[in-house]
């Protein structure tokens, strides 16, 4: 027995005052009405409605039970009505994830213009440190991988992608002298998260006769995978540290760090926006979607290569 659709036949009989007259509001054979109403009435076990050939009215029983489907109905109206309402006004919270340091340098300053946007939207900004995978806590997860972020239950759009750089501060150059080849990496200090773990130099691809360079940095000063220690200690000049590009643009651009080895990245990272689900997405949702897409240039382009360039 489907129980809601009896309860609304139900009532249809009882306020359209016959059978017919429900079967047709319903859109329903009077025989189906029929069969609702019986089924209800072995489901609850007392007789509902007192029917003859001229009339029905309803037994006591009925009556009683009347006023509280009625009150049942009305509030999972109100309930459908909530929903769907907030499913297409651009209001309450929306719950985002991201990288620690994409959130700070990239998403936190892009939230001036889409507060001015959507005012009655509040944005819950995480930042745990990585986010390599969906976390379906959130509504939109922010994940930086290398490559695509992986297979699931997520719709998942690239919003750019950023090249990892090695970068120091300009004191520690003066201190240490500069880096002029990549071999010369190997008597400077270099934070690594692994020590003793092999790297990879790849070449800019605009050189196709360049190839790359392999080698093991000596024990480091600092181990860490919080990349605002990473990039605290860069600007403090303890020592030459990788960063994705879209966090070292702004301080290389200030002169705050130098690029070690321009032409030269370790590996490239994909930034990609997800969410659990492509059916039913909220207003709230698809807005702030709309907005990364629309700030964001999509595809493998890092756009934050030129500001890391000009130095």
């Amino acid at each position: 027995m489907n129980r809601l659709h009896s309860l609304k036949a139900f009532c249809r009989v009882v306020e359209l005052q016959g059978f017919a007259a429900a079967a047709r509001d319903m859109g329903l054979a009077p025989s189906a009405v029929t069969r609702l109403i019986n089924e209800l009435e072995a489901h609850v076990g007392v007789r509902l409605i007192n029917r003859t050939t001229r009339r029905m009215a309803l037994t006591e029983a009925g009556e009683a039970y009347l006023e509280r489907v009625r009150r049942i109905l009305s509030e999972l109206e109100e309930a459908d009505a909530s929903v769907r309402s907030s499913s297409l006004a651009v209001n309450g919270v929306l719950k985002v994830v991201a990288p620690s340091a994409f959130a700070t340098s990239q998403i936190a300053p892009l939230l001036v213009e889409f507060r001015r946007r959507y005012p009655a939207l509040t944005v819950s900004l995480s930042s745990p440190g990585l986010v390599e995978s969906l976390d379906a806590n959130f509504d939109v997860s922010l994940i930086a991988s290398r490559g695509a972020p992986g297979d699931g239950e997520f719709v998942a759009r690239q919003l750019a992608c950023s090249d990892v750089i090695l970068c120091a501060a300009p004191a520690y150059i003066a201190r240490f002298g500069p880096v002029a080849r990549p071999a010369d990496l190997m008597e400077h200090e270099l934070l690594t998260n692994h020590p003793g773990e092999e790297m990879v130099l790849h070449p800019d691809a605009s050189d196709p006769a360049a190839t790359g360079f392999r080698f093991t940095p000596k024990d480091p000063p600092l181990t860490t995978g919080r990349m605002d220690i990473v990039l605290s200690s860069a600007l403090a000049g303890l020592c030459i540290v990788p960063l994705p590009s879209y966090a070292a643009a702004q301080p290389l651009a200030e002169g705050r760090l130098v690029r070690v080895l321009p032409g030269w990245r370790l590996y490239r990272i994909s930034l990609h926006a997800a969410m659990p689900t492509r059916k039913y997405v909220p207003a709230k949702t698809r807005a702030f979607l709309d907005y990364l897409f629309e700030v964001f240039p999509g595809g493998a382009t890092d756009p934050w290569a030129p500001l890391a360039d000009a130095q």
